[in-house]
Parts: structure tokens; C-alpha cells; sequence
């Protein structure tokens, strides 16, 4: 018999190695022993792609970190010219059809329930100026997967709790998807090479689910030793800034707690007269040995870990599995298995999403029902 789960989120949270192996499935072949990209989607994406490699993402909520994360993932991986904008920002800035404008990107839109009214206007005012339009939703059948010019459904299953969990890594999942098709038609990437990086994305679920039972017992554990934190300043560098403002963002909306995300060479720009007894640090320290900018990320991390070591700072950091120079700098030290740079932010996001869970528990909370927030966003913001 399975595991009675007491809440969505948590099961959801559970169900996320799955959905990651689902999504893949939608998106890949095997041919001859190797890995493809799957015909039945891809092709028509030579359609959407912009002559001049510029991209516009527009997204909300944790939708929009994980467009920040796909920023870095077109930019590294495919050398694009990416620009993240909120949705609600983007849809109200007005449209002068007869001015010249310099820039005609392609548009990818990213939504769990692809009704976010914000995200749709959004999408409605890019169609309006004639750009080419890509849906991302976790609903095959939504009014943006419907409007849009082409659309890549996630394969999460329906998302009960109002936190995004699963849908959030299987966005990840296909932005890191899109980017391996950006590099083949980009001919960045051959066809052993796309084999590879597709093996590498497959084994991403796999190490999830060794690592889930884990984190989720060091993550209750942490949440009753800070539970009486007032705020969180979450901190990353590169593609894990996107996951330092998701698990900021996962904290408040479930646990009340207030939390920023920064990226971490910020700090000690104004942020650090903030840090105290009462107000912890959490530090996305992991890094992929083979890649040299992801080195060099890491070693400045380290120096800042140790300034905070020195000034007293409470942090909680995760770093790769066995990592004891990182684990002798902090408080705590959450492991997470290493993994290709661009891949880490699948796997790193989720023990913060079960320290959000556990710190809404903490604090009684129901947290598949946060107040003042619903699943979809269908009113126009004000």
C-alpha cells in the first residue's frame, strides 16, 4: 500500500521524479540506441525561432523563475539574446503600431494552468505586434496552449496544491528540453552529443528519488530549528539565482515567512545589514567540477561563506554531496547530488520547496490553501 500523504503538496512533491520522467518521455525517442529529440514536436519550432536569436520570456510567480532559469539556459547553451519580463508589466506598457520598433523577438510564455490573465494579456499583446508565440503550460487544452502559435505541454498531471511544486521542475525540464533543440538547430550539439545530454537529463529523476526521503527528514528538522526566524535572505549565483527567488518565494506564500532572493555577489550591497540572529542566510553553494564558470561561482561563494562564518551569520547552504569545505562554513549544510550546471536547479529547488512545507506546518498552516492566493490568477492585476 502506498503512502498516505497529509497534504497535496507534499504528494506532489513526491510526484515530482515522475512528472520529470513523463515530461522527458513526451519530448524524446530512442532510435538505434540512441536519444532524439522527438519529430512529432520539434520541427515546427524552425517556425518560431527569431532570425537575430532574441527571445522574450513573460511569466509570473514562480513561472517567471523558472523563465530566469531558461534566460541562462538560451544564453550559456545557445548563445540567445534572452530577456525576462513580468507578465503583468508587459501586458500594460502599450503598443504604438506605427513606431519602429528595433527588436521583434520570439515570445515564449510560461503558465502552470495557461489562464493567468496577466500572462494571457501578455501573450495576447505579442501576438498583437506580430511576434511568434510559444505556449508552456501544464494544461494541453488552455486558452494560451489554444493561442499561442505552438505550444510544449507539460506532462505533471493536475497540480492540486496552490504552491507550485511538480509543474515548476517540469518547467525546468522543458526549458532545458527547448534549449537542446535551440543547440541542434543552432549546430551546437551533434547527434552524440544531444544522446548525451539527453542521458544526462533522464538520470536527473533517478537521483531525485535516491535523495527525496532525505532531504525531507533534514528539512523538518531545520524547519523546527528556524522556525522563529522573522525573515530569509535566500542567495545564488547564475542559473541558481532563479532558484534562490523560488525558494524565497516558496516560503512565503506557504509558511507567512518573509524571504527574499538575491543574487549572492548583492549581499554585501546594502542586504547584509539585515543579516542576524533573526534573519539567516540560505546559500545555493553546489557546483558542476567540469564547467569552468560553475568553479569559479563556487570559489566566490566559499569566500563569502567564510565572511559570514566570521561575522556570525546563521546559513544554511546546499552544496554537492560530500562537499565538507562548504559543510565546515555553515550552520547546515544540505547535499545534493552533482549534476550538469544547467541541470542543477531541477534537483536543488526541491529540498527548498520541502522547507517551505515543513515551515507552514511549523506554524500551522494549511498549505495547500495559503490565504489571499488561489491556483490560477484569471482577474486582471491591478
Amino acid at each position: 500500500m502506498g503512502r498516505v500523504f497529509p497534504h497535496e503538496m507534499l504528494r506532489e512533491m513526491y510526484e515530482q521524479p515522475e512528472a520529470i520522467r513523463r515530461t522527458i518521455a513526451l519530448y524524446t525517442v530512442e532510435a538505434s540506441g540512441s536519444l532524439e529529440l522527438n519529430p512529432e514536436f520539434f520541427p515546427p519550432l524552425a517556425q518560431w525561432g527569431n532570425a537575430h536569436g532574441e527571445v522574450l520570456i513573460l511569466a509570473s510567480g514562480s513561472s517567471r523563475h523558472s523563465g530566469l532559469a531558461g534566460e541562462i539556459l538560451l544564453e550559456d547553451e545557445c548563445g540567445l539574446a534572452v530577456d525576462v519580463e513580468y507578465a503583468s508589466e508587459y501586458s500594460l506598457r502599450g503598443f504604438n503600431p506605427n513606431s519602429k520598433d528595433l527588436r521583434n523577438p520570439s515570445v515564449i510564455v510560461l503558465s502552470q494552468s495557461g489562464e493567468t490573465s496577466d500572462t494571457l494579456a501578455a501573450l495576447r499583446e505579442a501576438r498583437q505586434r506580430g511576434q511568434k508565440t510559444l505556449a508552456i503550460t501544464n494544461v494541453e487544452d488552455s486558452t494560451m496552449a489554444r493561442e499561442a502559435d505552438l505550444s510544449m505541454p507539460l506532462a505533471a498531471g493536475r497540480e492540486k496544491a496552490i504552491p507550485a511544486t511538480k509543474s515548476f521542475t517540469s518547467q525546468l525540464t522543458v526549458l532545458a528540453l527547448l534549449a537542446l533543440y535551440e543547440g541542434v538547430s543552432l549546430n551546437r550539439l551533434d547527434a552524440a552529443a544531444l544522446s548525451a545530454r539527453i542521458r544526462e537529463l533522464v538520470a536527473v529523476p533517478e537521483a531525485i528519488d535516491a535523495q527525496l526521503a532525505g532531504w525531507e527528514t533534514q528539512m523538518a528538522a531545520l524547519a523546527k530549528k528556524y522556525r522563529d526566524a522573522a525573515t530569509f535572505l535566500y542567495l545564488g549565483r547564475g542559473i541558481h539565482y532563479a532558484i534562490a527567488r523560488e525558494g524565497a518565494l516558496k516560503l512565503k506564500e506557504s509558511s507567512y515567512i518573509h524571504a527574499e532572493g538575491y543574487p549572492t555577489g548583492e549581499l554585501k550591497h546594502g542586504p547584509n545589514a539585515l543579516v542576524s540572529e533573526q534573519v539567516p542566510l540560505v546559500v545555493l553553494a553546489t557546483v558542476d567540477e567540469g564547467l569552468e564558470g560553475s568553479v569559479l561561482r563556487y570559489e566566490k561563494t566559499v569566500q563569502l561563506l567564510r565572511d559570514m562564518k566570521a561575522q556570525g551569520a546563521k546559513v544554511i547552504a546546499l552544496a554537492n554531496t560530500g562537499d565538507t569545505e562548504i559543510s565546515g562554513l555553515v550552520s547546515d549544510c544540505v547535499f545534493v547530488d552533482p549534476a550538469p550546471e544547467h541541470l542543477l536547479p531541477i534537483s536543488e529547488v526541491i529540498p527548498l520547496q520541502l522547507f517551505a512545507y515543513f515551515m507552514a506546518i511549523e506554524h500551522g498552516i494549511n498549505v495547500d490553501h495559503p490565504r489571499n492566493l488561489a491556483k490560477a490568477v484569471v482577474e486582471q492585476s491591478q
